[in-house]
């Protein structure tokens, strides 16, 4: 399968569906608190996708080869859960730290962005490894721009997670996107720099960095989508659909609740080590 390169329509159509995905998330903020349920959850952002917005939820029975069909509108991870976190009766206490995920289909395009949300106060550790996350994102959507490589952004995520003692789950990684949920290239999250495709203008994809607290390896729950770590330490995750552009990139799942860049983006002279190994 090859990378689709999208025309400035499509663009646009990108543009509104990851506006969409990103202000489901703004919606949902203010329901994220101690002794509401996944389950709740989703049933908020369902109604507000298809009753308020006119999207689809592309999660809702979303059975790729190999998977039973997905039964909820959204994912929800909860502390050491890594991804693909199920909604139900599952009741959200104070110091929880909550991924949710959400991905939309309108007209056509997929728009697909997660971020972390505090049940309550969390403790200091809970909020580092979720701003050290955000700041992985964020240094990985910094290295595009055309002929920069996909293992750029793999590197400069993966430098960022192991100086501050995290890892990185290699498993899972992030995707081209546009009328296919998921489309190639695969985006590493690790690797070496200049290494795997060079981006080109037009070329979208999410960036989402899931880093663990401890040790990287994870394993699959019984209901055959949660994944969670092994050793059961926190997990964090953030998502942005990423446009590249003639000069660099646009973020393509924006809305006005979205949080802005970490100021270590701002800092002059900014690098990324080489690794020892990978």
């Amino acid at each position: 399968m090859s990378i689709v390169i999208k025309t400035p329509e499509e663009i646009e159509g990108m543009r509104l569906a990851g506006r969409l995905a990103s202000e489901v998330l703004d919606f949902i903020a203010a329901h994220v608190k101690p002794g509401v349920t996944t389950g709740e959850l989703d049933r908020l952002c369902h109604d507000y996708m298809v009753n308020v917005q006119g999207t689809i939820p592309a999660p809702l029975n979303y059975a790729p080869p190999g998977y039973r069909p997905f039964p909820k509108s959204i994912c929800t991870s909860v502390n050491h859960q890594v991804c693909h976190g199920i909604p139900g009766e599952r009741v959200l206490k104070n110091g929880d730290v909550l991924n949710i995920d959400i991905t939309v289909i309108k007209d056509g395009f997929h728009g697909d962005t997660s971020r972390m949300f505090y049940v309550g106060e969390p403790s200091i550790a809970a909020r580092r490894l979720c701003d050290v996350t955000f700041e992985c994102m964020w240094l990985g959507i910094d290295q595009i721009r055309p002929g920069a490589s996909l293992g750029d952004i793999g590197h400069a995520i993966q430098v960022h997670a192991e100086k501050h003692g995290y890892s990185v789950v290699r498993e899972f990684c992030g995707h081209g996107i546009g009328r296919k949920f998921h489309e190639e290239p695969q985006v590493l999250h690790y690797g070496r720099p200049g290494t795997r495709d060079r981006l080109v203008e037009g070329m979208t994809f999410t960036v989402e960095p899931m880093i663990n607290a401890r040790r990287r390896e994870i394993k699959e729950l019984a209901d055959g989508w949660t994944i969670v770590t092994k050793d059961h330490s926190l997990s964090a995750q953030w998502e942005h659909t990423v446009l590249v552009t003639a000069t660099g990139y646009d973020i393509l799942t924006r809305s006005t609740g979205a949080p802005p860049p970490p100021g270590i983006l701002r800092l002059p002279g900014t690098q990324v080590p080489a690794l020892a190994s990978v």
